[in-house]
């Protein structure tokens, strides 16, 4: 018998309801592994983006006088709930992005770990108590929130990186207008219904689905909006600083990667491939943290190559939620088409194509958007495809002679996120900690693979000095810091200046 499958529908979350866009049109989410559709969702204006800020505003004045503890209460109940829904979340990842099955419960658990971690900052919120430099004078710095949170995420991580952002945002007691990315919408209203389950007020969180140009656009300009929390590529992130320098609004970018894995001449190369396989082509190369660039010294070259070689030739593409498939497709065909144009601009630059190099269209895989993992060598560390983000499967392999000479090549380009190195040596290993200029460092351990409760981000183009994950980081953007001063001398007493007037005794 067959099954009739049931179509999804995903409307607008504003003020506590579920409503349609105020233009009744609607878009579609597409599964990039065979092209069905996966669900139809509200095609959203700048209208509908207004009443989502003034129903934030409304609520704000309430939340932030909330308990932060049952704030936290609630986060508690949300990582329950996900806890619960987990394999279903999962399996509607795979078929709304792509990965495989295994990484899309991945996903969804580092969602669970932000709520259980996020939601014990609710009895913590940590202030600081000084001494003062006056007698029978209290003082101390607290945090506030800073008001309506604008939430706009991507669609690699389309679990992950709301909870990264909503969770502290929502705790520290801010409210949130929540724009997912327009690949991955319904990932996004699911996780809406489960914080409306778990007891979340009307207008505290709001959900707008619709593309950047027309929704993400109107958020950055609107003037009820006091945050920006924004994910995704350097360019379009470059714009959302352009477009909001005069609009005095905190603004938090994490944006793109160029990550290498350096293996030395020392290093246990199988354990080193099996870092390069997972970090490269892991999430089809779909992660800002997601190695492109593969350092090696040149006395192991030959042979850590021709055993990835092998390993390469070995993966199999497929429906990420068929259990052998390894590789899944990439997101869509704009994605696609932007991977084959840099493997042209990798031919022409001289570097050498060993395996892949094209779309896989054999089979089903002709019905949707795969590449073939791709290993490039003979890569001059200054070639274009070792210096933009590529956000595919495609991997640059450069030579080198020195640590030395690796810590330069690591460090030479517009990116700073996350790098590794392979070595057994105790002194390379604790000189790369210190000198790769990265914000992620691993030693004996691919590029990808970042906890929650330590800060997430980078340096130089990858962002803009905010940091993610760790709550004493994260809580920096959507927080102000308050300093109070406690006079209970009876008198005036002017700091700095009555400084000589003190008497112990007084």
């Amino acid at each position: 018998m067959e099954v009739k499958r049931v179509m999804r529908e995903y409307m607008n979350y504003i003020d506590g309801k579920w409503v349609p866009s105020s233009t009744g049109e609607t878009f579609k989410s597409i599964n990039p592994a065979n092209g069905e559709v996966v669900a139809v969702l509200a095609k959203s204006s700048r209208e509908d983006v207004d009443k989502a800020v003034q129903a934030a505003r409304r609520a704000f004045d309430k939340w932030r006088l909330y308990p932060a503890p049952r704030r936290g209460e609630i986060l508690y109940e949300v990582g329950r709930i996900l806890k619960e829904r987990k394999e279903d979340l999962a399996r509607l990842m795979t078929q709304e992005m792509g990965k495989v099955l295994t990484e899309a419960r991945g996903d969804v658990q580092e969602g669970i770990d932000m709520a259980f971690y996020v939601g014990g900052e609710g009895r913590r919120l940590f202030g600081v108590t000084t001494p003062s430099e006056m007698p029978n004078k209290f003082q101390m710095a607290v945090r506030d929130p800073v008001g309506v949170v604008a939430a706009i995420t991507p669609w690699n991580f389309p679990i992950a990186i709301p909870t990264w952002k909503l969770m502290p945002a929502l705790v520290a007691g801010n409210t949130v207008v929540f724009k997912p990315a327009s690949d991955t919408p319904a990932l996004g209203a699911e996780l809406v219904k489960i914080f409306e389950e778990a007891g979340l007020p009307p207008g505290v969180l709001n959900l707008v689905t619709g593309t950047g140009e027309e929704v993400g656009k109107a958020l950055l300009e609107h003037p009820g909006v006091d945050v920006i929390s924004f994910t995704g590529s350097t360019d379009t992130g470059s714009q959302v600083l352009t477009q909001t320098a005069s609009k005095n609004k905190k603004i938090s970018l994490e944006m793109g990667g160029k990550n290498a894995i350096t293996v030395m001449d020392d290093a246990d190369i199988d354990l080193a491939i099996e870092g390069i396989l997972w970090s490269a082509f892991g999430t089809t190369g779909q992660r800002c943290t997601a190695c492109s660039r593969l350092i090696v010294h040149k006395s192991i070259r030959d042979t850590l190559t021709e055993k990835l070689l092998s390993r390469i030739q070995n993966l199999r593409l497929g429906d990420g939620l068929d259990p052998e498939t390894d590789v899944g497709p990439v997101i869509n065909e704009r994605q696609l088409n932007k991977i084959h144009q840099y493997v042209g601009i990798g031919r022409e630059e001289g570097a050498k194509l060993l395996i892949g190099g094209d779309r896989a269209t054999d089979g089903e895989l002709s019905k949707g958007f795969f590449y073939k993992p791709t290993l490039f060598t003979d890569v001059d560390p200054n070639m274009r495809i070792a210096q933009e983000e590529i956000f595919g499967p495609v991997l640059s392999m450069i030579t080198v002679n020195s640590l030395e000479e690796a810590i330069k090549v690591n460090n030479c380009t517009k990116y700073g996120l996350s790098s590794s190195i392979y070595t057994r040596d105790i002194n390379k290993a604790f000189r790369a900690m210190r000198d790769f200029n990265t914000g992620i460092v691993y030693i004996n351990h691919g590029t990808i693979g970042a906890e929650v409760h330590l800060p997430f981000g980078g340096t130089k183009g990858t962002g803009n000095g905010h940091r993610e994950g760790a709550v004493w980081a994260a809580l920096d953007v959507f927080t102000e810091w308050k300093s109070v001063y406690i006079d209970f001398s009876g008198r005036l007493q002017r700091a700095q200046i009555d400084i000589d007037k003190i008497n112990i005794e007084s």
